[in-house]
């Protein structure tokens, strides 16, 4: 499968997968941190905490990309703007992007392709490091947390180690020391995902693969996130260090033709088998930093043998306290679900998507998350947005949303100008932000709040620009112009806007840079 390969563990096999979610707005208690929470993060036991000691849930998804042969986000292709699908992402409630990347898009003069210069022409000529920057600038804007994921080697595909010959380990750690320097001091980044599923290689005894607490140096999976993590900490002692399991602790694949399956070991995903860190922890040079990130999936990517027991699902919790679970139920530390997902054709895993969200729990203190994957072109788990990178698989959405903390704020650096207004004595307030410009032509966000008491279903903005001004195109609402007048209406998606909440409507124009007038919610008047 491109961009990731079609594989998966059992008795070894493993498999890597993708697919995505959705999300709600979610109060918080006194001890509860709003969205994201304030300052770098850091553990508490098994709960990830914020600089004031208020609990945090990350509940994320990925945009992968950068990890690929384009070297950048996938989708920038698309009519819909890079900040547009960022939008979406934020209001539909994900508080925490997980960015793949390869060690190839990190390389002097590396260059970034399939960049739709007409709908993106702030990213034309510019380098995968130079996208990265402004992803990460403008999702803190939107008071998301950024993780980076060094999900492969080089664009070829995943290693079952964390080095390859062309790629040594003093590459990779080299390349995590130069992410932590260069977002140094900017909150949006919180940590480094060392390496993405590792997993077993060769057949036992002739294991070549990661194996977890081995000893062997060239082999341990454990003993190699520690040497990463803490060069990482040496220069960024602000990061989570997240970690990910094995998929058979041995490292290598069970000889199934001995026929004898008590000498048979017991593996799971690719990245999800953390039967071992209990006994063999990960060691930091810093304490509360350390987070484990097993990866799980269902048949789409595979069909394990889980899948077919007669008391399916009332077996999953058993298997996922036995992989990974046990970690966090025991307090020992926080578990960030780093992958997990399923094009959901099977009811089987409906099913499963269903019940692996109900065990990580409800609210702030549930377990963390990022699921697999925004992008429409996993190719065995789909996306949460469609083929048109704009509209959304409401199906899966409608499961995951219960378990979305929104984010809230910002946490970046340096944001865009914007025009406030007081707080409203209407029924909506407003606020224009006009984030890039070129010859003919400039992007802007305009956010509309519900300042009343009920909640307006459909709801319908309305806004007014100078003769000569024209509509490109337009994002999170369905943007029509006519005459001076533009109207957004409600998605399918997302009819409803509550009171005290916001929309954010992006666009394109054509014509002098000028913020919307007469701004108008249902028919009334915005101050």
């Amino acid at each position: 499968m491109f961009p990731k390969p079609l594989s998966a563990v059992l008795t070894g096999l493993a498999v890597l997968a993708a697919t995505a979610a959705t999300a709600v707005l979610t109060s918080a208690s006194p001890a509860s941190a709003a969205g994201t929470g304030t300052g770098y993060l850091h553990t508490s036991g098994n709960k990830i905490v914020d600089s004031t000691g208020a609990t945090v849930r990350l509940t994320g998804i990925n945009w992968f990309g950068m990890e690929t042969d384009n070297k950048t986000f996938h989708g920038l292709w698309s009519n819909n703007p890079w900040r547009g699908q960022i939008d979406t992402m934020a209001s539909l409630g994900y508080n925490t992007l997980r960015i793949p990347y390869s060690d190839d898009a990190l390389k002097t003069g590396a260059t970034a392709t399939s960049v739709n210069d007409y709908t993106n022409p702030d990213l034309a000529g510019l380098g995968p490091l130079e996208i990265l920057d402004k992803v990460i600038g403008y999702a803190g804007q939107k008071g998301m947390r950024v993780i980076l994921d060094r999900h492969r080697p080089t664009a070829a595909g995943q290693s079952a180690l964390w080095y390859t010959a062309g790629v040594p380990e003093s590459t990779w750690i080299a390349n995590w020391q130069m992410l932590a320097r260069r977002y140094a001091g900017n909150t949006t980044v919180i940590g480094a995902d060392l390496h993405n599923e590792p997993h077993a290689e060769g057949t036992n005894p002739a294991a070549t693969g990661s194996c977890w607490g081995c000893g062997d140096t060239a082999r341990d999976w454990r003993l190699a996130a520690e040497r990463a993590g803490n060069a990482i900490l040496s220069v960024q002692p602000n990061w989570l260090i997240f970690v990910e399991g094995v998929s058979c602790p041995s490292g290598g694949l069970s000889n199934t033709w001995d026929n004898d399956p008590s000498n048979d070991e017991d593996c799971g995903w690719w990245g999800g088998n953390l039967t071992k860190a209990g006994e063999f922890p990960v060691r930091l040079s810093v304490a509360n930093r350390l987070v484990y990130s097993p990866h799980e999936y269902a048949t789409s990517v595979f069909h394990q043998k889980w899948f077919d027991d007669p008391s399916y699902p009332a077996n999953m919790p058993a298997i996922w306290d036995k992989y990974w679970g046990y970690l966090y139920k025991q307090n020992i530390a926080p578990i960030m679900m780093g992958e997990f997902g399923s094009t959901l054709q099977n009811p089987v895993d409906k099913v499963w998507l269903q019940n692996l969200l109900a065990y990580t729990g409800t609210g702030v203190n549930g377990m963390s998350f990022t699921y697999w994957a925004w992008n429409p072109n996993s190719g065995d788990t789909g996306g949460i947005a469609n083929d048109d990178w704009t509209t959304i698989n409401t199906a899966k959405q409608a499961i995951i949303s219960p378990y979305l903390i929104a984010p809230v704020g910002g946490n970046g650096p340096n944001p865009s100008p914007s025009v406030s207004t007081p707080d409203p004595v209407g029924s909506c307030s407003v606020t224009y932000s006009q984030t890039n410009a070129w010859q003919g032509g400039f992007q802007g966000s305009l956010q509309v709040r519900n300042a009343g008491n009920t909640t307006l279903n459909p709801w319908q903005v309305t806004w007014t620009w100078p003769s000569g001004v024209t509509l490109g195109s337009g994002w999170n609402a369905t943007v029509t112009q006519s005459g001076t007048t533009v109207t957004a209406a409600a998605p399918s998606h997302a009819p409803s806007l509550a009171a005290g909440s916001a929309v954010s409507i992006g666009f394109t124009a054509n014509g002098t840079a000028s913020a919307p007038s007469s701004v108008k919610l249902n028919g009334s008047a915005c101050s």
